[in-house]
């Protein structure tokens, strides 16, 4: 594969946000088994009706032929949900978490969906790329928490007991930000006593982007959700930027220097 040659924007139009429905797609369906109501599969396009209502955060690479969208982040902010209509005034991780301590802190937020990668981008320079483009957006918004859910591969939870309850145990969210799953009956990550779980291996089963939203200071809502339309396991991350070390700032926005 040749050099990449990075091209980091906001959609612009429908041509952008095809192409991040396209990757959402290739990844979201094609490689984790997902669906849904509104997927494309004659035009292999992986879309929502929240969609239109997102900032799509999207890396290009024009070294590839056609200049296709290697990364994508869905981004919203709680400031434009007053412009919405109806059913869709509101956050797409409500679908799953009761965001109420979030949306009475008073703080301004930022929900963060749909990131993914393209296969052969994965492990390189592409996600900083993306995190640069965030920490600009973050910035220019004057966000204070950032949220959003992630999942585990697959609907087994006893095959995730062990990734699941040390994020319980390690990374809850203090109580003015931790959010509920929901579902009936509600999905715990206490699965297994702390001081029972093999650590290092029980770390080796996070997913690599939940691994980076931990070192940066980030912390999980209480309870996991069990998508079967998309085959994942979806735990809620919080980041409260205020709460971030000064050491995790440089990290974060050092990304946009690369």
């Amino acid at each position: 594969m040749p050099q990449p040659d990075f091209l980091l924007r906001l959609a612009r139009d429908e041509a952008d946000l095809i192409a991040a429905q396209r990757l959402r797609y290739d990844v979201f369906v094609d490689e984790l088994g997902g669906g849904g109501e509104l997927v494309d599969h004659d035009a292999r396009l992986e879309q929502d009706a929240f969609d239109p209502h997102f900032d799509h955060l999207i890396l290009f690479d024009r070294a590839r032929e056609g200049c296709p969208a290697v990364g994508v982040y869905r981004l919203l902010r709680g400031d434009s949900l007053s412009d919405r209509p109806g059913a869709l005034n509101r956050f797409y991780s409500e679908d799953e978490y009761d965001l109420t301590p979030l949306k009475t802190s008073g703080r301004r937020l930022l929900e963060l969906g749909r990131s993914c990668l393209h296969p052969d981008y994965r492990g390189g320079s592409a996600m900083l790329v993306l995190w640069g483009g965030l920490a600009d957006y973050v910035a220019r918004h004057q966000i204070e928490v950032l949220f959003g859910v992630a999942s585990f591969y697959g609907t087994d939870i006893d095959a995730l007991n062990a990734p699941l309850s040390l994020l319980h145990h390690r990374h809850l969210a203090p109580s003015p930000l931790r959010v509920r799953a929901k579902g009936a009956p509600f999905q715990t990550m206490n699965l297994i006593a702390e001081d029972q779980i093999d650590r290092p291996a029980a770390m080796r089963a996070v997913p690599a982007l939940i691994k980076a939203y931990l070192r940066l200071g980030g912390f999980v809502g209480d309870g996991a959700f069990i998508d079967h339309a998309f085959n994942t396991t979806d735990v809620c991350l919080i980041m409260d930027t205020e709460k971030m070390s000064q050491k995790h700032k440089a990290i974060y926005a050092g990304a946009a220097r690369r």
